[in-house]
């Protein structure tokens, strides 16, 4: 191919200013090294593309017509180039986010209005299925945020603090614990206790194991509702975050004397952090506040 892309510049630029010199300064080159670069142009097509009229460079018959593709190629690749950057920057295509708390999906959508009005052409997808393993998942690529209260440190990933959560026992109203200002791990030996995740995932049983204490019964329900139902039924009691249930009909009681609080971090990769990605994470922390 006689004609590369630097030969495209050069003909709209000297078009456009009309004179060499100008044109060199545009491309920021030399005014020798450009007319090097039109001679070898002209030669490698065997016709001039400029005529000199009255000191100013004027376009030839063969240099209109590569005007012509050049102004349409060159817009096409500064088109792809900004789509390319808003790619690559998260300004337009999709956000993946997982959080370890399926009950954080209740106060996310509401997020997604301001961060929208910012970002019109970046969707949010939320990908559930890699909760407990989001780390592998932020290497791997297959999300770009995660909402992580644990997780294994890798020198490859940014933890952000974003919000903490308070951890309490969730009981009906006319079981014996609901009357004690706070809970010791042994007072759940004698109960069945109802986790969001199964048991060897889950936090608050890793506290229990920590502290020595085997309950009656550990048993596993993903839906917070479905878990106050059967608290509020005198089935079990819960462990679950203080904001899930501040209206749901059950009793709450702080986890031992000083309370068991977890620090939410937003998980991403270490490097810049795309725009819409940071204003995700602190719209999350604001909603938390």
């Amino acid at each position: 191919m006689n004609v590369e892309l630097r030969h495209l510049q050069l003909v709209d630029a000297i078009t456009s200013e009309g004179s060499l010199t100008r044109a060199a300064d545009r491309l920021n080159v030399t005014q020798s090294a450009l007319s090097h670069q039109l001679r070898e142009i002209e030669d490698r097509l065997g016709t001039p593309l400029f005529l000199r009229v009255n000191r100013r460079l004027a376009l030839a018959p063969a240099g209109e017509r590569l005007l012509a593709s050049a102004r349409r190629v060159l817009a096409d690749i500064k088109s792809a180039e900004e789509d390319i950057a808003r790619l690559a920057n998260h300004q337009d295509g999709v956000v993946r986010v997982s959080t370890a708390c399926y009950t954080c999906y209740s106060w996310l959508p509401p997020l997604l209005a301001p961060f929208h009005k910012r970002f019109p052409r970046v969707d949010v997808e939320i990908v559930p299925e890699v909760k407990s393993n989001a780390v592998d998942a932020l290497l791997d690529r297959r999300i770009d945020l995660a909402l992580v209260h644990e997780t294994r440190r890798d020198a490859r990933v940014r933890l952000t603090p974003v919000f903490e959560d308070e951890i309490v026992i969730i009981t009906a109203r006319n079981h014996p614990l609901a009357k004690k200002p706070f809970i010791e791990p042994e007072d759940l030996a004698a109960e069945n206790v109802i986790l969001h995740t199964p048991p060897d995932e889950s936090f608050f049983a890793r506290q229990l194991r920590a502290a020595g204490v085997r309950p009656r019964r550990l048993s596993s329900v993903m839906l917070t509702e479905a878990i106050v139902e059967l608290v509020r039924a005198g089935l079990g009691v819960s462990a679950v975050p203080r904001w899930t249930v501040e209206r749901a009909g059950v009793a709450t009681v702080r986890y031992t004397r000083k309370g068991l609080w977890r620090r939410w971090n937003a998980a991403t990769l270490k490097g810049e952090i795309a725009e819409p990605i940071g204003m995700l994470i602190e719209l999350i922390r604001e909603a938390r506040d």
